[in-house]
């Protein structure tokens, strides 16, 4: 597609799916706050033989060309999981990149909504990259800090270009903030409260029965969290691929699960926040970048609060709370000096107040938004 100078064209060719990774290192030239991706993984998540993520959706890679220069970026995506999910017929853009100029993000979004429309979609949502089980949103509040691990960040011209393209609002993303101050003794007396009633139980995961726990896992996260607005069921290979990425860097000691006697109610997944390490291999783990991997890594001083759900039935019982208070107190003993928890859906009370009750305050918002499409005749 042309728009006055910019040519948008489907990415095909290797050099092509090169040019793609790498153009965010120069849309971010300069800015502080950026933490490039690692190279290899970038490659591995648009590959459909690496990432099970195409087994059920349809993705279309573009890149934007002024006078023969990349200049911007998108990706156009039917992820038909989520439209079995919710009957409906929205498809997705994500992945999107630009330099400061309208032209450009404009030639890209008409280039991503007429490939939906011709999928049979009739809303462009987004930004998502992939899904919700994903990085997803865009950053319109807290520009002045670098993002925490899976947590986009893009320019603030970005909101600017989609609003003016006519992207509406569809929903706003919380994240909250925490120090390592104490909490309040309220929390703790609700906490312990909830263990002396001796109806929940919370342990640590069990690395040694890796494979059952993600069985575990999986039931508590498809039910915990499936009336949430914006929710896709995560596929079996979806969530073993997690597993097998995050790996690396798990941390036992900060994933916990709350059961009774007869079931799994409750899971938390908490992660160092590895992001402060990205910034030190702009990209590359060889030859040295693995050595400051590792190196950088004895440094990590905060963490993000990634999942934590209770199934419904066994809410407002306390044990989000427990959940929050183990999670601070390993995070406390292991010297971290402060957490995320994010994300949280705005209108999500039964999260926001147990946060705010802790102590923790919001401090970023990314927005996801929505453009009708009209159909095609």
């Amino acid at each position: 597609m042309n728009t006055t100078d910019v040519q948008v064209r489907e990415v095909r060719s290797r050099k092509d799916r090169n040019t793609f990774l790498r153009l965010p290192w120069k849309i971010y030239k300069g800015d502080p706050y950026w933490v490039p991706p690692l190279l290899m993984e970038r490659k591995a998540f648009i590959n459909p033989k690496k990432n099970p993520f195409f087994q059920h959706a349809d993705i279309a890679f573009f890149l934007a060309h002024e006078k023969g220069e990349p200049v911007g970026r998108i990706a156009a995506i039917v992820n038909h999981n989520h439209n079995r999910f919710h009957q409906d017929h929205v498809g997705f853009f994500g992945l999107f990149e630009c330099v400061q100029r309208y032209e450009v993000a404009k030639a890209l979004f008409q280039t991503a909504a007429s490939w939906l429309q011709q999928h049979g979609m009739d809303t462009l949502r987004g930004p998502a990259s992939y899904s919700t089980n994903e990085e997803v949103g865009l950053l319109v509040q807290g520009f002045d800090e670098s993002p925490m691990i899976l947590m986009p960040y893009n320019p603030p011209y970005y909101q600017d270009f989609m609003e003016r393209y006519g992207f509406q609002k569809a929903k706003d993303l919380y994240a909250y903030i925490r120090t390592a101050e104490e909490m309040p003794e309220r929390v703790y007396r609700i906490a312990e409260k909830v263990r002396k009633r001796g109806r929940f139980r919370i342990r640590k995961v069990n690395m040694k029965d890796l494979r059952g726990e993600m069985d575990r896992f999986k039931r508590v996260y498809n039910e915990a969290w499936e009336k949430n607005w914006g929710f896709v069921p995560m596929t079996e290979e979806e969530i073993d691929h997690m597993a097998r990425e995050l790996k690396q860097i798990l941390d036992p000691d900060l994933i916990f699960f709350v059961e009774t006697e007869e079931r799994i109610v409750g899971f938390s997944l908490t992660l160092p926040d590895i992001n402060q390490v990205l910034k030190k291999l702009n990209g590359r783990l060889f030859p040295l970048g693995i050595f400051k991997l590792l190196y950088y890594s004895r440094k990590i001083d905060q963490l993000r609060v990634l999942i934590l759900g209770v199934n419904e039935g066994y809410r407002k019982m306390g044990v989000d709370v427990l959940l929050y208070v183990e999670t601070f107190r390993e995070g406390l003993r292991k010297g971290y000096k402060r957490g995320e928890f994010s994300w949280i859906l705005e209108d999500n009370v039964a999260m926001v107040r147990p946060l705010e009750a802790i102590g923790a305050r919001h401090y970023k918002t990314y927005r996801i938004y929505d453009l009708p499409l009209e159909p095609r005749g």
